[in-house]
């Protein structure tokens, strides 16, 4: 399988000539070659994951391609296929299991809303606006938020040491400084070392080979 990170929290995964598309937001640019698109996954409503204008410019290239996501997003106004945690679905060589089921708290003051996280092929997770995690998964690797008004940077720490995936990247990332997002992927990179795993530090549009 090979993965891609695109903008913030965009991820591409590649697997026997289809395509996997997570969270295509307001912060990532316009995406291209997507022919042999099998699904897209949404995690959940917040904008710098999915925008009307991604959706409509991703069924272009395929009229009918599912569009997975919590309920959440289908209120929010996203045409998709309503999942929950628990929920599995498989689109051509992807099989998807879904977990978690809320967004991390911002502030009191403002709503939590539904957030799925997915293990794709029992072997990559991406929890999406969580630290969420799958029961009894041995995850070979994992996409790991940076940072986000949610997060706190050893919060994101705990999440990998608790997760110990064989290898890790970050994501999440556009609300960073240069400076903040070399700090940060600094701390998830010792987290991922305390379990014997391999950190790669991904630039958007860079990929790598599960």
């Amino acid at each position: 399988m090979r993965i891609t990170k695109h903008e913030h929290a965009c991820l591409r995964l590649e697997l026997e000539g289809k395509l996997l598309l997570i969270d295509p937001g307001g912060f990532t640019l316009p995406l291209e070659g997507l022919h042999g698109l099998a699904a897209v996954v949404i995690t959940h409503e917040h904008p710098d994951h999915w925008t009307p204008e991604h959706l409509e410019r991703i069924r272009r290239y395929s009229a009918d391609v599912p569009v997975y996501g919590p309920a959440g997003v289908a209120a929010a106004g996203a045409d998709v296929i309503v999942v929950a945690p628990g929920d599995t679905v498989t689109a051509g060589p992807f099989t998807m299991t879904f977990h978690g089921g809320t967004h991390n708290v911002i502030h009191e003051t403002i709503p939590v809303v539904d957030n799925v996280g997915v293990l794709v092929n029992d072997e990559f997770y991406y929890p999406g606006d969580s630290y969420a995690l799958p029961k009894h998964a041995d995850i070979r690797m994992l996409a790991a938020p940076v940072g986000a008004p949610w997060l706190k940077i050893g919060d994101a720490m705990d999440f990998v040491l608790a997760a110990k995936p064989r290898r890790a990247f970050p994501t999440h990332d556009m609300t960073l400084s240069r400076i903040g997002l070399d700090m940060h992927r600094a701390r998830l990179a010792w987290a991922t070392a305390q379990g014997g795993g391999e950190f790669v530090a991904l630039e958007p549009g860079e990929s790598v080979e599960l």
